[in-house]
């Protein structure tokens, strides 16, 4: 009993002296504590044949061993926070170790690992093991400002699951898509999981970098209705590209949206497909060459070609040229249906008017057609270069006797030459004189002249007695149907007949004229005076 009583005294005196050490510490501002690390995996779920982030939560927890709660912060912050993790089982964490700064109770931090998983994994729970490195002070002499600085390492795990719910596949089959026009893309959607996805829509997008490549306004979502594990369907989507894009793949995000088997509205991991245009529709002219003529009409001739990459139809060459002393007689003309590579030969009616030069021309021209949707389209900015020639007279004229006496008359033939290279018909000739010339017969007519063929026309041609002997100019104009039946008048063309004296030995009409006068003078004077007597 003595000893009892001995060694009670004993534990009674050190718990004493323990109390009293306690008060004594917390007295003097002694803080003691650690750090406390979680970690969290919000989503979880995994998909099978994906690549993803996952976004790891890591809070603090902290404890306090000793010390003032105000002080607690000081000895629970987790310092240069290192996270390095591992996965078993299919997965791959492809992340290498991050530093994430301090981690304190009151701010949490979020690491993204960028994980794999690989196509056909078994679904089920898997463990991922993060592991946490860091610095902390584990105790804090306020008043001898004595420091007590540690570092850490611990482990953590949590579960992920696979999930092998409805999962897609998606990818484009055929693409008719082209530079500067609209075309379809045929795209297939495939669920590869293992549950019946219904309600499926495909949604589709573009980068704002990609703008050279959009949808139709009503083909951005795509309905494809249900697919059971395995199925699969094809969807239809119109793209339109920019004229100055460039004919390579332009990527689009499709996204699957869904409702699973509880009814529940989802979304599958979004796929990229990629839209690669064929280039733009081309053609080319060769072989051009004209019959133009300043003031005549002309003919612009050459072929044009189909350069590809697709077949089209109801080709039209028009001239796209706005000179104003150009005038198109028929601005197009149509070639029909090309392949690619394939060549059709044209001709253009075209006028130049009298202002025009003869120097060599360029010449804007441009190419209408329709793709396979029967849409028209147009591909312009075609130059041609042409020579266009010298003006020139329609016709030549040549007079064979060119020689008229004085107070006489004579008959012109005029020889007419069709200058032009083209047939003319109806050709009224017309004969214009000035004082002292006349005539009475100044109109002249031919049924036709070919091209370089001649044939006269005849005019009655007087000049007065008073006459002055010299050379007179004649002048002729033509009004004619070209081998259009287009009714023309010509120029006015001037062509020179001499007019000579009266021959010597002729009749002195003019003294004739006052013999005859003065003998009815005489005559009637004589009558009067008989009268008279």
């Amino acid at each position: 009993m003595a000893g009892s009583r001995s060694t009670a005294v004993v534990l009674a005196a050190l718990l004493v002296v323990s109390l009293g050490g306690a008060s004594v510490a917390a007295g003097q501002g002694i803080v003691t504590g650690e750090p406390r690390l979680n970690v969290d995996v919000p989503d979880s779920t995994l998909t099978p044949g994906t690549a993803t982030q996952l976004d790891v939560q890591i809070s603090n927890n902290g404890q306090v061993d000793l010390g003032s709660p105000d002080e607690r912060d000081v000895v629970t912050a987790a310092r240069n926070v290192r996270v390095d993790a591992e996965a078993d089982g299919p997965i791959e964490v492809e992340t290498e170790r991050q530093a994430i700064g301090t981690v304190t109770e009151g701010e949490p931090q979020t690491v993204s690992l960028n994980v794999r998983v690989p196509e056909g994994a078994d679904p089920g729970e898997y463990e991922l093991d993060v592991e946490l490195e860091y610095g902390y002070t584990a105790r804090i002499e306020q008043g001898a400002g004595v420091l007590n600085d540690r570092t850490r390492t611990v482990t953590r795990s949590v579960d992920v699951e696979v999930d092998d719910g409805a999962r897609f596949e998606i990818e484009a089959v055929e693409d008719r898509s082209q530079v500067g026009d609209t075309g379809p893309v045929t795209a297939r959607v495939e669920n590869v999981g293992n549950e019946r996805a219904d309600e499926v829509t495909v949604d589709l997008s573009v980068a704002r970098d990609q703008s050279r490549v959009s949808f139709d306004a009503t083909s951005d979502r795509i309905g494809v209705g249900s697919l059971a594990p395995g199925e699969a369907a094809r969807f239809e989507f119109e793209t339109t590209v920019s004229p100055d894009a460039s004919p390579h793949g332009y990527p689009i995000e499709a996204v699957a949206r869904f409702e699973d088997t509880d009814g529940i509205e989802s979304q599958g991991v979004p796929r990229r497909l990629t839209v690669t245009p064929e280039p733009k529709q081309r053609f080319s002219f060769a072989d051009v060459e004209s019959t133009l003529r300043v003031g005549e009409d002309g003919e612009l001739r050459g072929t044009v070609t189909n350069d590809g990459p697709r077949p089209v139809r109801s080709v039209v060459v028009r001239f796209a040229d706005q000179s104003p002393n150009v005038v198109p007689i028929e601005d197009s003309v149509a070639v029909g249906t090309l392949s690619a590579g394939e060549s059709a030969s044209f001709e253009l009616p075209i006028a130049l008017n009298r202002e025009a030069e003869a120097i060599p021309r360029n010449f804007g021209m441009a190419v209408a057609y329709r793709n396979a949707d029967d849409e028209r389209r147009a591909y312009e900015d075609i130059d041609v270069t042409v020579d266009v020639g010298e003006n020139r007279d329609e016709f030549l004229l040549a007079v064979a006797d060119r020689e008229l006496t004085a107070g006489g008359s004579t008959l012109v033939d005029v020889e007419v030459t069709n200058n032009l290279d083209e047939s003319v018909t109806d050709v009224e000739a017309k004969l214009f004189t000035d004082d002292p010339l006349s005539s009475d017969e100044s109109e002249g007519y031919i049924e036709s002249l070919a091209p370089g063929e001649s044939a006269t026309v005849t005019f009655e041609v007087s000049a007065s007695g008073g006459a002055t002997p010299r050379t007179y100019a004649l002048q002729t104009d033509f009004r004619y149907d070209d081998a259009d039946g287009t009714s023309k008048v010509s120029d006015t063309y001037r062509t020179a007949i001499d007019v000579t004296e009266a021959e010597d030995g002729g009749i002195p009409w003019l003294g004739v004229g006052v013999v005859i006068v003065v003998v009815v003078v005489a005559a009637g004077a004589f009558a009067y005076r008989r009268r008279e007597g």
